[in-house]
């Protein structure tokens, strides 16, 4: 059987946007692609905002952390999607080809709960699609 297409969601602090887009990927994808996500320059915990959203949702959210991009380097990527523009300069040269899309979103860091879902939403309304369509699912 062959394996599932890898997507890293890659952000600069890999504490918010790019930790809800893994959670919505690997749930609304399940089956289809394996999500992960990283950081340029990850924080130390992800956001108690994207956790609640992502919770209200009832999406899971065991298993997530703040990673840095060098831990995922060598995982077989399939498809990096940069949804911040410091991430998307600042991407690291992956050891082989790798398709690449910048998907940008609103940082909801310091705001209320309210934003947090807000951006929940809107990266379910685009990334998922934006990620069917480069894979060619």
């Amino acid at each position: 059987m062959k394996p599932l297409p890898t997507v890293l969601v890659l952000c600069t602090g890999n504490s918010c946007r790019s930790q809800m887009g893994e959670a919505i990927l690997n749930h609304d994808l399940a089956g289809r692609v394996r999500g992960l996500s990283a950081g340029t320059l990850p924080q130390p915990q992800v956001a108690e905002g994207a956790v609640e959203a992502l919770r209200l949702a009832g999406l899971p959210t065991d298993g997530l952390y703040p990673k840095d991009v060098d831990r995922v380097l060598e995982e077989p990527i399939d498809l990096v999607v940069s949804v911040c523009d410091n991430a998307k300069e600042a991407c690291p040269i992956f050891p082989r080809p790798v398709k690449r899309i910048h998907v940008p979103f609103h940082d909801p860091h310091g705001e209320p709960l309210e934003s947090f879902i807000a951006v929940r939403d809107d990266i379910r309304a685009r990334l998922v699609p934006a990620v069917r369509e480069a894979l060619g699912l």
